[in-house]
């Protein structure tokens, strides 16, 4: 009897501890992963995964190094309601036999990848292996800039936009067309469409001239919502008073129902869940557009990382529930377009490309750190003599005709104030018109087993943002 007793009690302090080491262990870590168009999401995420579960390259993974993540494997996502990343043809374009850039993020997309690792340290000896779930959730960043709409009226979100665009060409038809409505008038449907349109119209060229302003985000990535009411607005110049009715008062409305219908369920359904962030910064487009694209993007860093703060927003701490984030990493892409004596001098841009950014999440208790990436690697390096002078390239695929190229961008400046310092002034030019950005394609490759794709401190980025759960 004693012993069939001591048999129960054991049993059930086994039970109880593998209940508790579930519970500690095996919780799911859900890594969110943004970046404004064209900073490398989809890549980063393939090339994450496709290196966690081969990880040969991923020697600053310390649990990698030490050879304690015994198996890693993609299992079926566990938000039924959300489209699974399409990781496989994904890495088919990155690695196939013609390789291509994927597709870019226009959704919200999820995948799980759960780890097997053996405990390190004191646990080592009485705990056996355990189970990281990790839940990567990849979104726009775009849609992170709509926070900011949030705390603002119409009025004031239509005087700021009015305000900041009136002098760029970009927008000429928008003004233009804008310059024929009333906001008085009664309102009319095909005039709010057009005002509309060409609204997104402006929206879409701004991007691609290398503007980070470009709110709300759905306009640019609309998805189901393509033509609905709640992307049918624009600014309008104030009135005093709008009539009931009016094209002014319509408007009005349909921007509310965007902040509570898209812009706020968003926050809920998603971002209050996150616990690691990745942002991605395409840094040398922007210095290539030139200081005015740069100081847009820290703008637009600090706008983002404003939702990393709920405690700046009454509504948002609400809608969080107190949650904060705990690492975010900041991570400026295609350093493989730069020779790697230019690295640091990267990273202290991206450094102080987002410091406001980093200031704000640190004071809310984030950890956060910077960090030159590139997530596949599609170069190597040489040097070149010319003038006399060795100049360190880049060896790669150029893009836009298939040719093999070696590329000098030019010197990125040691001191980053050479760069922020002309953009806060609103200098039109800098580096001497000698800086350039080039892009490159995927390069053919065949991979050894057991490596993923060649990337650039891929493997450092996932120390920062997982190591501690490993």
């Amino acid at each position: 009897m004693i012993t069939s007793l001591a048999d129960g009690v054991m049993s059930s302090v086994e039970s109880a501890a593998s209940g508790v080491s579930a519970a500690l262990f095996d919780r799911p870590l859900r890594l969110g992963v943004t970046g404004l168009a064209r900073s490398g999401k989809t890549v980063f995420i393939t090339s994450l995964v496709a290196n966690l579960l081969d990880r040969g390259r991923m020697l600053q993974l310390n649990a990698a190094r030490e050879g304690r993540i015994e198996a890693a494997f993609l299992q079926p996502q566990p938000d039924d309601t959300v489209p699974r990343f399409d990781f496989e043809n994904h890495l088919a374009a990155l690695t196939g036999p013609s390789p291509h850039w994927p597709d870019s993020t226009r959704a919200v997309s999820e995948l799980r990848l759960s780890l097997k690792v053996r405990p390190a340290g004191l646990l080592a000896g009485l705990q056996g292996p355990r189970t990281l779930h990790l839940d990567i959730v990849d979104y726009p960043g775009e849609w992170l800039l709509d926070l900011a709409l949030l705390d603002k009226s119409y009025a004031a979100w239509s005087e700021d936009v009015l305000s900041r665009i009136a002098s760029r060409p970009q927008a000429e038809r928008f003004l233009a067309e804008m310059s024929k409505a009333v906001p008085a008038e009664t309102h009319d449907e095909p005039r709010a469409q057009a005002l509309a349109a060409a609204f997104a119209e402006y929206l879409a060229a701004a991007r691609a001239a290398g503007f980070y302003d470009c709110t709300p985000g759905r306009f640019l990535l609309p998805g189901d919502l393509a033509g609905s009411p709640v992307l049918t607005f624009a600014p309008l110049p104030s009135e005093a008073r709008s009539p009931r009715g009016s094209l002014s008062r319509e408007m009005e409305r349909r921007f509310e129902a965007y902040k509570s219908k898209v812009v706020k369920p968003f926050f809920r359904d998603h971002f209050a869940r996150i616990d690691r962030q990745v942002v991605l910064v395409d840094a040398l487009s922007a210095i290539h557009s030139g200081p005015q694209a740069v100081e847009d993007l820290r703008h637009a860093m600090t706008d983002i990382l404003s939702a990393f703060k709920p405690g700046r927003n009454r509504f948002l701490n609400r809608l969080l529930g107190g949650k904060r984030v705990e690492k975010i990493l900041f991570a400026a892409t295609k350093a493989d377009h730069l020779h790697h004596a230019q690295h640091g001098a990267m990273t202290a841009i991206i450094e102080a490309l987002t410091r406001d950014a980093q200031d704000r999440a640190r004071f809310a208790g984030a950890e956060t750190t910077a960090l030159a990436m590139a997530s596949l690697r599609t170069t190597t390096e040489e040097m070149r003599s010319h003038d006399g002078t060795e100049l360190p390239c880049v060896r790669g695929t150029l893009l836009r005709n298939g040719r093999q190229a070696a590329f000098y961008p030019g010197a990125l400046p040691q001191d980053p104030a050479q760069l922020l310092m002309p953009a806060r002034q609103g200098a039109e030019c800098w580096l001497e018109g000698e800086y350039q950005a080039m892009s490159f394609a995927p390069a053919p490759r065949t991979l050894k087993q057991g490596s993923g794709p060649p990337h650039i401190r891929l493997d450092r980025a996932a120390e920062f943002l997982i190591g501690d759960a490993l």
